[in-house]
């Protein structure tokens, strides 16, 4: 792979340009665009395994097989409903048990302290209730049925819309909404009004795990040429 002079994210590119550097060999241009996409993939895959650690490997490996296909990536669909599938994809895979050799390990997260900045106006106490709060809707969530939780996850917390998240997941328009709706019930049920306060929050994505994902990546691509 090759490197280009600009280091700085380039947030002005398009997701298909950034697609055909990365096809064409453009590593900053790959960093960039996991940097990108990496929290909604990571999202995604947890919406769908309900583990840290599996869901990272699974961003990971997703991002390898998009590396290899995005020479043919040509922009009918939008590149992020696009890596949505993959992650998906390899999620359901793993949680059908046929991902058991899975050949990625990331380090354990376990105890690392988040790469969080608060802003000025945050105060202990409120940081602290703030994260409890984040962490009950969590765990909330992780209580939803499986189809209620890969809907709400993207349509909640991601934000997608009813049709990126109905092609994402293959899912026919009314279903999204429907599980939208009962899934939001259920939470409602369980949280009252908190839902709406926490959810921008909910499964926090650090820097660290970024990084770490964006340098697994690398390593095994580095693995691959050598």
């Amino acid at each position: 792979m090759k490197t280009s002079s600009a280091l700085e994210p380039r947030q002005h590119d398009t997701e298909l340009e950034l697609a055909r550097q990365v096809a064409a060999g453009d590593s900053d241009a790959f960093r960039t665009l996991m940097r990108r996409h990496n929290q909604t993939l990571y999202r995604t895959a947890r919406a769908v395994l309900r583990n840290d650690a599996d869901a990272e490997e699974i961003v990971q490996e997703a991002w390898l097989l998009a590396y290899r296909s995005l020479h043919g990536f040509r922009g009918e669909a939008k590149l992020s409903t696009w890596l949505i599938r993959i992650v998906v994809n390899l999620a359901l895979r793993r949680r059908q048990g046929q991902m058991r050799d899975a050949t990625i390990r990331v380090d354990s997260a376990e105890n690392e302290v988040e790469d969080m900045h608060p802003s000025p106006t945050e105060t202990p106490e409120s940081n602290a209730a703030n994260g409890e709060l984040r962490r009950l809707l969590e765990s909330h969530i992780d209580r939803l049925p499986d189809m209620y939780r890969e809907v709400f996850i993207l349509r909640g917390v991601e934000e997608l819309d009813v049709e990126e998240t109905a092609s994402a997941l293959g899912l026919p328009e009314a279903t999204v909404r429907t599980r939208f709706f009962r899934a939001r019930h259920q939470l409602r049920e369980a949280l009252a009004q908190d839902i709406d306060i926490a959810v921008g929050g909910a499964f926090s994505f650090a820097g660290h795990r970024c990084d770490r994902i964006v340098a697994g990546v690398f390593r095994r691509l580095e693995e691959e040429i050598s």
